[in-house]
């Protein structure tokens, strides 16, 4: 009876329902939170483009990060994962713990128009790529985009 007891606390502080396999407890432990392929081929991208940048910077009063910053010109650059964004081509809802799963991602996403709203009423540009975007063309927009604004701080 005490064990039961413990179980069901645990269970009830848990912040993410239990894995409906041990496949995908792997595969969710596996998947990391920064430095992924996507923000990596982006990255590679903008860097052979000539331009420097912050790699997770902390944006200014808050506790979220953009994946790629020019904080001088006030550019933050976010790479978003199809499935924790919810991309309208590619993002899918989960069947098992469907409820939880849709509360965190729609989360994610309100958290995200959050973001954006605070950063560009503090007078930065938010650009959002998807992570099945193709990196070259995203690369090339935030060039042209961190251009205009240095012409723009140069004037």
């Amino acid at each position: 009876m005490i064990k039961s007891q413990k179980a069901r606390r645990i269970q009830s502080t848990r912040t993410s329902p239990r894995p409906s396999s041990e496949a995908v407890r792997r595969r969710m432990r596996s998947t990391g939170q920064r430095d992924t392929t996507c923000e990596i081929s982006l990255r590679s991208a903008v860097h052979r483009l000539g331009l420097r940048y912050r790699v997770h910077w902390r944006l200014p009063e808050s506790r979220r990060k953009a994946d790629l910053a020019f904080p001088l010109l006030k550019v933050a650059v976010m790479v978003d994962g199809c499935f924790w964004h919810g991309c309208p081509l590619h993002g899918t809802w989960p069947k098992a713990n469907a409820t939880w799963w849709r509360n965190k991602l729609l989360a994610n996403k309100a958290r995200d128009r959050d973001t954006d709203i605070t950063l560009v009423a503090a007078g930065w540009t938010v650009l959002r790529f998807w992570e099945h975007e193709d990196a070259g063309r995203s690369a090339r927009r935030v060039a042209v985009t961190v251009k205009g604004r240095r012409r723009k701080r140069a004037s």
